[in-house]
């Protein structure tokens, strides 16, 4: 992630933790092969009782994972709730936005919890990534939640003040949780906003400047100020080739997931060289729940000698939860970064 050549393709299954259920054990034996875990800053008393409630809840294929469905909650979002589905829809004034509560997450003093965690993790040997907590993403896809996707987009154009009140919050909320992660040492600050779609950008790429790349700027800059040399990893689906030169001016350090139907690995790699690295870029987005073992194999293989070990982590473009992705599919995927990494 600093331009540098390993002596191996690193490997990771996401760009956040990932809980494999039900593995084999002659799998589990396999995840040894990852390089990378992650954290997040530490959730207070009620909301930890939240998870663990939520974790109660069967998954919903349409609305997400308990633990995602536990995030939803935090905020108020009701997906499964058309008519109250955004808590801020139907705000009428600026001081509404400013009193909404925000989800309390990374207060100094439980700290130490994920201090103690980050230890454990370096001791076996792992770069640790911290993830913010968020509602889908730290600033574009929260507010788009909270707002409404067309309301919010809206505000962009025709309520600047009311676009700027909300992201003004997000991004404060951002630096906070940022700098706490940096404190607890962790090694890759993980920031993700899905701004792209197929064959373009949600927004405009002035838009993207205007109002979210300074926030995604103050967000990097208030972690590096407690630890300097931490890498930054950006998380966006879709395609967002024209503002990858801005991530990396604003001190992004590796990009996912690159999906090969969207987005052109190889070029991005030839026009920005080490600046960038690239983490995934394996598997359209069927490919891991339908393809067989062997044609996974072989895509690994060629995105390896297409990519190189320099500035290239190995990681899957699309989630690769089970038991929607078969167990064998997620195997072959880690034997063939170590056999041919």
């Amino acid at each position: 992630m600093r331009g540098g050549t390993p002596d191996r393709v690193p490997c990771a299954l996401a760009f956040y933790h990932v809980e494999l259920e039900r593995v084999p054990a002659r799998g589990a034996r396999l995840l040894d092969v990852l390089d990378v875990d992650f954290v997040s800053p530490p959730l207070s008393r009620g909301e930890r009782a939240l998870g663990r409630a939520m974790q109660k809840a069967a998954g919903d294929t349409r609305l997400g994972t308990p633990g995602q469905l536990a995030a939803y909650a935090r905020w108020g979002y009701r997906p499964a709730e058309p008519a109250r589905r955004n808590p801020l829809l139907d705000v009428g004034t600026l001081d509404e936005l400013r009193r909404f509560p925000f989800p309390d997450a990374g207060r100094a003093h439980r700290l130490s919890a994920v201090r103690r965690r980050v230890a454990r993790l370096h001791a076996r040997g792992l770069a640790v990534g911290g993830n913010l907590p968020h509602l889908g993403g730290e600033l574009f896809e929260t507010a788009t939640r909270l707002r409404g996707l067309q309301n919010f987009l809206l505000d962009l154009v025709e309520r600047p003040a009311w676009a700027d009140t909300l992201l003004d919050r997000l991004a404060a909320m951002g630096c906070r949780n940022a700098r706490t992660l940096a404190e607890a040492d962790v090694d890759i600050l993980v920031l993700d906003d899905d701004v792209g779609m197929p064959g373009r950008m949600i927004i405009s790429p002035e838009l993207w400047r205007r109002f979210l790349k300074p926030r995604m700027a103050a967000i990097i800059a208030a972690a590096r100020a407690v630890k300097p040399d931490l890498a930054v990893l950006y998380h966006s689906d879709g395609c967002i080739e024209p503002i990858v030169g801005d991530l990396i001016e604003i001190g992004v350090n590796a990009l996912n997931p690159l999906q090969p139907e969207h987005m052109d690995a190889a070029r991005i790699q030839q026009a920005h060289g080490n600046r960038l690295a690239l983490w995934g870029g394996i598997g359209a987005q069927t490919t891991f729940g339908s393809a067989t073992p062997e044609r996974i194999r072989h895509e690994v293989r060629r995105r390896i000698e297409q990519l190189g070990r320099a500035g290239f982590v190995a990681c899957p473009s699309y989630d690769v939860d089970t038991p929607d992705v078969p167990w064998p599919n997620i195997a072959a995927f880690l034997e063939a970064v170590r056999d041919y990494g």
